[in-house]
């Protein structure tokens, strides 16, 4: 099957090495989705052009590589606005496409759960449904001339009556799917098993971390969203505590607000964890500014109080003298999981970051309250257990939510 061609369109708003990191970015995107890069059009403009997304030279300038390249579309690299994606489409003799409906294409083709799919085709249709307005009076059957009278109502308004009430069949779908979520949720946090949410940005190395830490057999390749549906699995730490990990979308460069709205249920495991494992991709030259996007994500999610431990990944392939820090984080861990190299450092700052979470506990239990060391046990960690003639001598750290049963 022949690759569809495209042109990248990109507005230097900061600069024009920022766009050309956007752009390389959106390249990416674009192969992900099956089409090839055959040339790219950069604007430096102090704001972008309310009617063309660019100015009238360079909508020539793109004219002319249209024709010299035998490009079949054009991808801007922000969400254009109805009216940007209806005079372009005026204009242009190929398909107009946005950073946020590649993205979108790209996850139609990622979601495997029925959840996944829900999502995917919300945010899809939420999209359509703010452009309908840009198709102004084309699609119309009132209005004057031959064949346009008698009784009827525009197009533009059946499409949007039949993707509304899609959408509110997809919310009433999505609202199950979220409530069963719910019910898990609740069903860990009363097990007393501590949770952490794996984040970062997409292609860090997310799915490649937990298949190392948990044999979990998650899609993992070199290219953006290679996973889309959350996974949860169990793990064991050294001192024979049991975690739950959970990985989550990717984040990305301008993550369109559409997809935030539908996969908030998914994205806020991050919201209920104990931990936040933030894995970074420690060869990215933009690594810093990938982490900062990583953090606006958390905090508009309203991940704010959480203690984070970063994992910078990829130290295989890493300069021997790229040291990266984040100040941010409770602790910084340097590993590859795709060796396995410092999966022990790691294994080490969780345990010492649950750990600050919980108290300490010396005490002599009754042989009545035996039921409650195998409580500490599952949800703690126990230190030592001493059977003496006075009870049961125990040595823990124990989740504080636990004391009221013995105090």
């Amino acid at each position: 099957m022949e690759q569809e061609k495209v042109i990248l369109v990109g507005v230097a708003l900061e600069g024009a090495e920022h766009c050309e990191a956007s752009l390389d970015e959106l390249e990416e995107l674009a192969n992900t989705a099956g089409a090839v890069s055959v040339g790219r059009l950069i604007q430096s403009r102090e704001r972008i052009s309310t009617a063309t997304y660019i100015g009238k030279g360079k909508l020539e300038e793109l004219q002319a590589q249209i024709w010299s390249t035998g490009a079949d579309s054009i991808i801007c690299d922000d969400e254009l606005t109805p009216a940007q994606l209806k005079n372009l489409n005026d204009i242009l003799p190929v398909k107009v496409l946005d950073r946020t409906l590649l993205i979108l294409d790209i996850f139609a083709g990622r979601a495997s759960t029925s959840e996944g799919k829900i999502q995917v085709e919300l945010a899809q249709l939420r999209y359509r449904a703010s452009r309908l307005g840009g198709l102004g009076t084309s699609l119309s059957r009132q209005g004057g001339g031959i064949g346009t009278r008698g009784p009827g109502e525009k197009q533009i308004e059946v499409d949007r009556r039949v993707i509304h009430s899609r959408i509110g069949a997809l919310k009433g779908e999505l609202a199950k799917v979220v409530k069963n979520r719910q019910v898990q949720r609740t069903r860990r946090q009363n097990q007393g098993i501590p949770v952490i949410a794996i984040v970062g940005y997409t292609n860090a190395g997310k799915s490649t971390l937990l298949n190392r830490l948990t044999g979990a057999d998650v899609l993992a390749e070199n290219q953006l969203f290679a996973t889309l549906d959350p996974t949860t699995r169990q793990m064991q730490l050294p001192d024979r505590q049991v975690v739950l990990l959970t990985d989550t979308v990717g984040f990305i460069r301008k993550l369109p607000h559409h997809l935030v709205e539908a996969f908030r249920s998914t994205l806020e495991e991050a919201r209920y964890a104990d931990v936040i494992l933030h894995v970074v991709d420690s060869t990215d030259q933009e690594a810093y500014e990938k982490m900062q996007l990583v953090y606006d994500t958390l905090n508009q999610l309203g991940v704010t109080d959480k203690p984070v431990i970063t994992v910078f990944n990829k130290q295989d392939e890493a300069e021997a003298d790229t040291m990266l820090k984040d100040e941010r984080a409770r602790r910084c861990v340097f590993l590859s999981a795709r060796t396995g190299l410092g999966l022990e450092l790691l294994y080490e700052a969780v345990e010492e970051v649950i750990q600050e979470g919980k108290c300490f506990v010396d005490k002599v239990f009754s042989f009545e309250q035996a039921p409650m060391i195998a409580r500490i046990r599952a949800e703690g960690q126990l230190l030592q257990e001493e059977y003496t003639s006075e009870g049961i001598h125990v040595t823990a750290y124990v989740p504080e939510k636990l004391l009221h049963l013995w105090q």
